[in-house]
């Protein structure tokens, strides 16, 4: 029987609004529930917390803040070395560096490598739980859910669909795509903490015959994920209305073939109208929000604005390869860059200010809120009672400006900002994740 444990510093952790909860001296209790799940117990101010369990032993971690572990909602596995290669945009991008390199992991031994840096990378970052996309080959999702299942870590994944406009070594056969996919499913769904998700690469890699399949998959298994790219790209949307001039939008195609609902999670979705908006609230269907690969491949910006005003979901994503860094707080600064650009461009047509998305609110986005948006609110990205004890230790005075700059914060907003703005790596002193941690 695992013992409880108790942990104290700062902590910060979230309310169901959205709203953080900071301690400046904080006290988390976590430890079994019925189930064996290691979970928080306890948690809020040290003095009332630790009354109520003087039996526990404490670990003190003075200076430093205890937070929910971060939650990237859209990462590509294949493509960590992939990361910072030069292309004119996303279909070049696609052509000349990311389709080669995963015609690679049709080898276990090669996705057994990669998966161990992969999630070492996360780790070291501060992510605790991901939606990633493996590649084509049934050895890329075995090889990652096996790392992941060894480090007792929360993560979501599926074998790539596409079986149409892909070069020999990642495009796949329409049937036989369709039985790994659900052999995978089977095999891996629901083990741990692991999950998986349906995952067609985007619409035009797909024939409809193997986007039909996937459909038909998703209503066999309604509680698994869906994940996939929409409206990432002009030059991306347009071949989109060729090859499906049936469908209303690049989004309806999908909704078309049965893959919107719950649990579904659509990687861009920066060119949309208000009937697309409608449509992602009314399935259920959330966006995962990848700012920092939005600006490496001039794909454009996504609308805060307009999300906010139909009322679907979204969270934050690092994109990895296309994003640009694995570190959360580059993806938050991003978020907060693209908040400032309209639609229309820095200032707007009107000269109009963007928006200027809160510290509280960006911090959110990547951890109880993408956790929100995958369905899995109250089990991961936060820290109130119940949530499996996943979380990262911080370090605010990692580096000599971060500590500085954070020793000035008159609030908890300046010392959030703070922290995204400054904040990399060397800010994550260590990542707890249940049973398993790294320093």
């Amino acid at each position: 029987m695992q013992k409880q444990k108790a942990y104290r510093a700062s902590l910060l952790r979230f309310d169901s609004a959205g709203h953080a909860i900071f301690e400046v001296d904080g006290l988390l209790v976590v430890g079994p529930d019925a189930s064996g799940r290691q979970v928080v117990l306890d948690v809020g101010g040290y003095a009332d917390v630790a009354s109520r369990h003087p039996e526990v032993a404490v670990t003190h971690w003075p200076g430093r803040i205890i937070a929910p572990g971060f939650v990237d909602m859209h990462i590509h596995f294949p493509q960590t070395d992939v990361i910072g290669s030069p292309a004119d945009g996303l279909l070049p991008w696609l052509e000349n560096y990311t389709f080669p390199h995963e015609s690679r992991f049709v080898a276990e031994d090669y996705s057994a490598q990669v998966a161990t840096f992969f999630v070492d990378e996360l780790l070291r970052n501060g992510v605790t739980t991901a939606l990633t996309f493996s590649t084509s080959h049934p050895a890329s999702v075995n090889g990652l859910f096996a790392e992941a299942q060894r480090r007792h870590m929360r993560l979501i994944t599926g074998k790539v669909l596409q079986d149409r406009h892909s070069p020999d070594g990642v495009r796949d056969d329409t049937e036989q795509s369709l039985v790994d996919t659900e052999d995978l499913i089977r095999r891996w769904h629901g083990v741990d903490r692991l999950g998986y998700a349906i995952t067609p690469r985007f619409a035009p890699t797909s024939t409809p015959a193997q986007l039909r399949g996937a459909g038909e998959l998703a209503a066999r298994y309604p509680d698994v994920w869906i994940q996939s790219h929409v409206a990432e790209n002009r030059d991306e949307i347009d071949w989109v209305r060729a090859l499906f001039p049936a469908s209303r939008s690049y989004l309806s195609v999908y909704d078309d073939f049965g893959l919107m609902r719950e649990r579904a999670v659509y990687a861009h979705c920066i060119h949309f109208d208000d009937e697309d908006r409608a449509l992602m609230r009314d399935t259920g269907s959330v966006a995962a929000v990848s700012p920092t690969s939005n600006l490496f491949l001039g794909s454009g910006f996504f609308d805060y604005a307009g999300a906010d005003r139909m009322g679907f979901g979204y969270g934050l994503a690092s994109d990895v390869g296309g994003g640009t860094s694995f570190s959360p707080f580059r993806t938050m600064l991003a978020a907060y860059y693209v908040g400032r650009t309209t639609v229309e461009g820095v200032q707007g047509a009107n000269g109009k200010p963007g928006l200027s998305l809160s510290p509280q609110h960006l911090w959110w986005q990547h951890t109880a809120g993408a956790a929100k948006a995958l369905g899995l609110a109250g089990v991961v990205g936060n820290l109130q009672p119940g949530c499996e004890a996943d979380f990262v230790v911080l370090d605010p005075a990692a580096t000599a400006l971060l500590e500085r700059k954070t020793r000035q914060a008159r609030n908890l907003d300046e010392l959030l900002f703070a922290m995204i703005v400054l904040g990399d790596d060397r800010l994550v002193e260590r990542t707890v994740i249940s049973q398993a941690s790294s320093a």
